[in-house]
């Protein structure tokens, strides 16, 4: 079993939502964060005042799902975040040791 983490553009939600469904995803955690990578922030303007912002706002869509089903996922994400240009994003795998479904004791890929 694994863990994905994607760090995604905001607006790009719903697809990366819609298009993980699609595959037979069902279960997802998402999260508002903010970050830097590449892009180093950016400036705006604010009431006339010039400020930089260090942290550009971002997505984190986390998905437990077992093995096989790693690359379809990793694929699809890719897809369906991809703009071309820079900060749109990326993908973390770590392995899971144990999943447990609180409501029914299920364990590992049944809790999934």
């Amino acid at each position: 079993m694994k863990m994905i983490e994607a760090i995604i553009k905001p607006f790009k939600l719903d697809s990366v939502r819609e298009a993980l469904t699609t595959i037979g995803i069902n279960g997802l955690t998402v999260s508002d964060v903010r970050g830097y990578g590449r892009q180093k922030g950016h400036t705006e303007l604010y009431r006339g005042a010039e400020y930089v912002l260090s942290f550009i706002p971002k997505i984190k869509v986390e998905l437990a799902v077992k093995d096989e089903e790693v690359e379809k996922c990793i694929e699809t994400i890719k897809k369906s975040a991809f703009t071309g240009k820079i900060g749109d994003g990326k993908i973390f795998v770590h392995t899971l040791d144990k999943v447990v479904r609180i409501r029914t004791g299920d364990e590992n890929e049944e809790a999934l």
